[in-house]
């Protein structure tokens, strides 16, 4: 499986990508630079990444990463969002799963809004 580093000014995530077209659109799309929007326990940022949906889901896990084709976003969460019904993330509308973050995901709460990531591959 491929991975990913994401990298804040003061931290870095690794995320490990699954076997998904998206996934794979993803590495290749690398390096990335945008701001982040926070959506509760939710980070999201446009991504030059086109897919359909695939195996979509709304409620995922702390940790999750999904690809959001509605707004060609990637998106990561690690807590409930808005739209949360149960104790788990929750996306506004159906997600592609594309990996997971590996290590600290508690420290995404930490970020605010419009802190810029940048995402390359980790070889």
């Amino acid at each position: 499986m491929d991975r990913i580093l994401m990298r804040s000014r003061y931290e870095k995530w690794e995320i490990e990508l699954n076997d998904t077209l998206a996934a794979y659109n993803l590495y290749e799309a690398m390096p990335i630079e945008r701001e982040i929007n926070v959506w509760g326990g939710e980070i999201y940022f446009p991504v030059p990444v086109n897919c359909e949906l695939e195996n979509g889901r709304k409620i995922m896990e702390e940790s999750e990463v999904g690809f959001w084709p509605e707004g060609n976003a990637l998106c990561l969460f690690f807590g409930r969002t808005p739209v949360s019904s149960t104790p788990k993330p929750e996306a506004i509308t159906p997600v592609t799963p594309v990996g997971r973050v590996i290590g600290n995901v508690e420290a995404l709460a930490d970020l605010p809004d419009r802190t810029r990531v940048t995402l390359e591959r980790l070889e």
